[in-house]
């Protein structure tokens, strides 16, 4: 089974692809992140972000596809870009015909690290150790996607299932 993770944004817009092998370990097989360049018009970024999407969709065809929610951001422009965003990774996602799970920060965090509360640092120091990494996946979104990829895959039974 093959799970991506994505941590979204306008500017990063961080993705993860693991692999869960037969004897239930788990396997990094990509990450990084795609990146928009705020010289661009906000269609044209939304646009590069969907296709670069696709693109990933096509070449790891995941099985389960993992989103974490929106944060709360006090900052209400940001928001709604960064909502802009998420929809069109929802949209990839459900058109890739994937599993779709979404996931709170504080449920990636306590599925990685087993504390909600656990801060950016601990988070990646799990997501170096569960995946066996040599070094803390960079840049930080891709962590964070990974993160949620890991998530994912503690959720495969129960996807499964449904």
């Amino acid at each position: 089974m093959i799970i991506l993770g994505i941590d979204p944004g306008i500017a990063d817009t961080g993705y993860g692809i693991i692999e869960i092998n037969k004897d239930g370990s788990l396997k990094c097989l990509d990450y990084g992140s795609i990146k928009t360049s705020a010289k661009d018009p906000l269609v044209n970024r939304i646009e590069e972000l969907f296709l670069e999407l696709n693109a990933l969709i096509k070449k790891y065809k995941p099985g389960i596809i993992g989103v974490e929610e929106l944060f709360f951001n006090k900052n209400v422009k940001t928001a709604l870009i960064v909502g802009q965003a998420r929809g069109v990774v929802l949209l990839a996602a459900k058109m890739s015909g994937a599993r779709l799970v979404e996931f709170t920060p504080l449920q990636v965090k306590q599925a990685v690290s087993t504390y909600g509360r656990a801060n950016k640092a601990q988070v990646q120091r799990m997501v170096k150790m569960i995946l066996n990494l040599k070094e803390v996946p960079r840049p930080d979104d891709a962590a964070d996607a990974l993160a949620v990829a890991i998530c994912a895959s503690n959720t495969n039974n129960i996807c499964q299932k449904n």
